[in-house]
């Protein structure tokens, strides 16, 4: 009986941690699993990436980040992308090289380029402008515009499946 007792508090602070992680899953994080090229090779094609959905409540997106999000008219389901412009920024891409507010941006995760060029814009109010890493195989804001902060789902975090892309992206 002695050791029953002992094992009792460990038990109910197990079920109760298994309580707040469902919770934490149901209304603060999804896990899509990628389809296509666009994010590699950072991301790759059927890997499963988790999304924190509490990240833009109270705060804005930070260039650089890798968001989720839904775009208008697309029944593909969600995209993830990096955030390259701001609100109010001037977007200009020029033989592949992106130029913000006419300064070239260092990119050290694009590791897969793309030449073409695409005219100057200004990403409007509460909208992000957001690229593929892997530049000649990603749709994204050079095809489709700006998005708005109202299609955001959150930010990726991590990668956990399969187990050789565990970690933090």
């Amino acid at each position: 009986m002695v050791r029953f007792v002992r094992w009792r508090p460990v038990a109910n602070l197990a079920l109760q941690l298994a309580i707040l992680a469902a919770l934490i899953a149901a209304f603060f994080v999804r896990l899509p699993q990628v389809s296509g090229l666009s994010m590699e090779p950072h991301i790759r094609s059927g890997e499963y990436v988790v999304i924190n959905t509490f990240a833009y409540r109270f705060g804005a997106p930070r260039r650089g980040e890798i968001v989720a999000f839904r775009h208008d008219g697309d029944a593909r389901g969600v995209f993830i992308k990096r955030v390259i412009g701001l609100p109010s920024d001037r977007v200009r891409i020029d033989r592949g090289q992106v130029y913000l507010d006419g300064v070239k941006l260092a990119e050290p995760y694009v590791q897969h380029p793309d030449d073409r060029s695409f005219p100057e814009i200004t990403v409007p109010p509460r909208s992000v402008y957001v690229l593929g890493d892997n530049r000649g195989e990603s749709e994204d804001s050079r095809l489709f515009g700006s998005v708005g902060d109202d299609r955001l789902i959150g930010r990726a975090v991590a990668g956990i499946w399969p187990p050789r892309m565990l970690g933090g992206l």
